[in-house]
């Protein structure tokens, strides 16, 4: 299974927070979902706002176009991203289906 799956035009995503990292990046795999280094504490809710706003920036999305459906309160997320204009070369996703 690969950590991500599209939805009609939506990207859905199965993540791994690492919160309070050096700096806010996509860290490669862990285990079957994408793991993603953030800047923000894991408190109040600043790492969930982090991390959509990392991913509508690196998607080229605005932040009303990313979710997180799953993992509120827990570092195993899944997220989903409506319509993404842009694919970070970096992660090797695939285009969405015709």
């Amino acid at each position: 299974m690969a950590f991500y799956r599209w939805d009609g035009d939506a990207l859905i995503l199965d993540c791994h927070l690492q919160p309070k990292a050096s700096a806010d990046a996509f860290a490669g795999l862990h285990g079957e979902r994408l793991k993603i280094r953030l800047t923000a504490p894991p408190v109040d809710g600043k790492a969930n706002a982090h991390l959509l706003a990392f991913l509508a920036e690196a998607f080229g999305v605005a932040k009303s176009q990313v979710s997180l459906l799953s993992g509120q309160q827990s570092r195993q997320k899944r997220v989903r991203i409506e319509a993404p204009r842009s694919l970070p070369a970096e992660l090797g996703l695939t285009a969405r289906p015709s």
